[in-house]
């Protein structure tokens, strides 16, 4: 069986890892691609800027996750999960989930309101319906978190 240390520690790898391919998709592949599409599309140029920030703020939630789940973990790793301090981390998680929905729900509707194809404006229903979701469930382990910190913190106050 793996050990908990084991699986955070694969873990933070992969995050390292995620959180170094998202910058260089901030930094170079998402402006350079619109760029590229406002080059290829002068009459959508317009959306070129707009796009890039939007798409940038997207991947800055996504950071902000990665950030929260590495300071979590260290919660883990040290046995103080059950503190006042992870709700810290968790409710920037669930802002960081809401604040990108906000923004995903604004593009919907304008895209929403400019298709002339539905193809695009259901995969952005479908994304925001996925993100509505995580959100969510996120509200659902904070509340399970906050009880199992009450919990724990009444049982060290008994013992």
């Amino acid at each position: 069986m793996v050990t908990t240390g084991r699986v955070v520690a694969l873990l933070r790898v992969f995050l390292v890892v995620l959180f170094g391919v998202l910058v260089v998709f901030q930094t170079l592949s998402l402006p350079g691609q619109f760029r590229y599409m406002a080059q290829e599309s002068p009459d959508m140029a317009y959306l070129r800027w707009p796009a890039t920030a939007v798409s940038v703020f997207w991947v800055l939630c996504v950071q902000v996750v990665i950030v929260a789940t590495w300071k979590l973990l260290t919660l883990v790793k040290e046995d103080r999960i059950f503190t006042r301090a992870s709700m810290v981390w968790v409710d920037a998680i669930v802002w960081a989930v809401a604040a990108g929905w906000v923004v995903l729900a604004a593009v919907l509707c304008y895209v929403g309101l400019n298709a002339d194809d539905p193809g695009l404006p259901l995969l952005l229903f479908l994304t925001a319906v996925g993100v509505g979701v995580v959100g969510l469930v996120m509200v659902v382990m904070r509340a399970l978190l906050r009880q199992a910190t009450t919990l724990r913190t009444d049982m060290e106050a008994v013992i």
